[in-house]
């Protein structure tokens, strides 16, 4: 019978984190399994607590948002540790690019008896992330400035906070200058952002990058390039359905290797942190994470 160490974000998705777990956990101990519980103090300390726990062999469980499931996979990453991910934060992107189910009892199963089968990780270099991994995406631009914007309210959650900071952003943006670098080969852009995708969600579940798989060994680089105002607001609600593809100032490039550079000190998000501005290099790291899945 597995171990599990589940590690908690005691503020996720206003404060549901251990809520979440609650019901799972009375199910993982009914069926026989051991679950030890860590509640973190910081991203940082959570990715610590993580990595004590995979080297005993536990089953890491990263409880929480996209931040916290970043920070623990990211740990984990390379290391032939086990994650499983109890979605509680308001995002879930990875999670539901995994298709995870979000009931107690489906999860409990799947914790219990699913089979670990590998998942790639975004390896993350620049100024402030020295060797960093992640899950999901790195993005930089309007959709980084709007997720600091969503970190930062404290009278709106879940969707409503994303919508609400995309909304002050597009009011201040100003179109920037990017010069992305795929495997080598430079390209140059104007534009809203520029997103390195390894799950296909992000945002609250926009499709950003429908064809990014978590485990082909490939990042899809999503280019929304310069547009009427107008014009992004219907790109950014077809972000829900991935039409948004059918536009030409819409690019999907792929590649293992990328940098993205601006003209200014525009932020970069990665797993919905937004803590650092560009230049920033990320590395497909095919197959690094085991998760139950």
């Amino acid at each position: 019978m597995r171990q599990f160490t589940a590690v908690v974000n005691p503020a996720a998705g206003g404060s549901s984190g251990t809520a979440a777990l609650l019901p799972l956990a009375r199910l993982l101990r009914e069926a026989g399994a051991r679950l030890d519980t860590q509640y973190s103090r910081s991203l940082q300390h959570a990715g610590d607590l993580a990595r004590r726990a995979g080297e005993q062999g536990h089953v890491v469980l990263a409880v929480g948002g996209d931040g916290m499931a970043g920070r623990v996979g990211g740990a984990l990453s390379g290391t032939g540790s086990v994650l499983g991910l109890v979605p509680a934060g308001r995002g879930n992107d990875f999670a539901r690019a995994l298709g995870l189910p979000a009931d107690a009892p489906s999860l409990a199963a799947l914790l219990l008896n699913g089979s670990p089968r590998p998942v790639d990780t975004i390896r993350v270099e620049s100024a402030v992330h020295a060797g960093v991994s992640v899950l999901g995406s790195v993005y930089a631009g309007i959709d980084a400035v709007a997720n600091r914007y969503a970190n930062e309210t404290r009278l709106l959650r879940g969707a409503a906070s994303y919508y609400a900071g995309g909304l002050r952003a597009v009011t201040t943006w100003r179109p920037a200058c990017y010069r992305v670098t795929v495997d080598g080969e430079v390209h140059e852009r104007r534009g809203y952002t520029v997103v390195a995708a390894n799950s296909g969600f992000y945002g609250f579940g926009r499709r950003i990058a429908p064809g990014a798989r978590v485990d082909d060994g490939l990042l899809d680089v999503v280019v929304i390039r310069h547009a009427p105002r107008r014009l992004f607001f219907a790109v950014m609600n077809e972000l829900k359905t991935g039409e948004h593809l059918e536009r030409p100032e819409v690019e999907v490039l792929r590649g293992r290797e990328i940098r993205i550079e601006a003209d200014r000190a525009l932020p970069y998000g990665a797993d919905g942190e937004v803590d650092a501005a560009l230049p920033v290099r990320v590395c497909v790291q095919p197959g690094a994470l085991n998760v139950l899945r």
